[in-house]
C-alpha cells in the first residue's frame, strides 16, 4: 500500500489512483492504511492472474513495482493515448509511451533489481 498511498498523495484528490497487490494479507491491510491517512481517491484491488485492471482501462500511467521476465503486452494495451508504463524487466527499468498514433516508444534503463513479479 505504500507505493498507492505515495501515488495519490502525489496526484491529489482531483487525481485517481489503484493499485493491485497478489498477497490477500497485503491488500487488507493496503486498503486499511488508506482509510487511515485519508486517501478516499485510492484504492487495491487483489491481483488477477493477468495482473491488470482492464474493466478500469485505459489508464494515463501504469507503474509496477516488481520485476517481470518480458513486457506485458496487456499492460501496454491498456494505456491511454500518450499513456506511460514504468515496469522493471529483468534487471532493466522500461519506460514505455503509447504515442497519440498508437505508436509505442520504450526507453531503456539498465542496471536495477527488483523483486519478482508473483503471478
Amino acid at each position: 500500500g505504500w507505493t498507492t498511498a505515495l501515488l495519490a498523495h502525489i496526484v491529489g484528490p482531483e487525481g485517481i489512483v489503484t493499485g493491485i497487490e497478489a498477497i490477500p494479507d497485503l491488500v487488507t491491510l493496503g486498503q486499511q492504511n488508506l482509510r487511515k491517512y485519508n486517501f478516499p481517491h485510492a484504492t487495491i484491488l487483489p491481483a488477477s492472474p493477468r495482473l491488470d485492471l482492464p474493466a478500469a482501462a485505459p489508464f494515463n500511467r501504469i507503474l509496477v513495482s516488481a520485476t517481470t521476465e518480458k513486457l506485458p503486452q496487456e499492460l501496454v494495451d491498456q494505456l491511454t493515448s500518450d499513456g506511460i508504463l514504468v515496469i522493471p524487466v529483468g534487471t532493466d527499468l522500461l519506460r514505455v509511451r503509447k504515442q497519440a498514433d498508437g505508436a509505442i516508444h520504450t526507453e531503456l534503463l539498465p542496471g536495477f533489481l527488483f523483486v519478482p513479479l508473483v503471478k
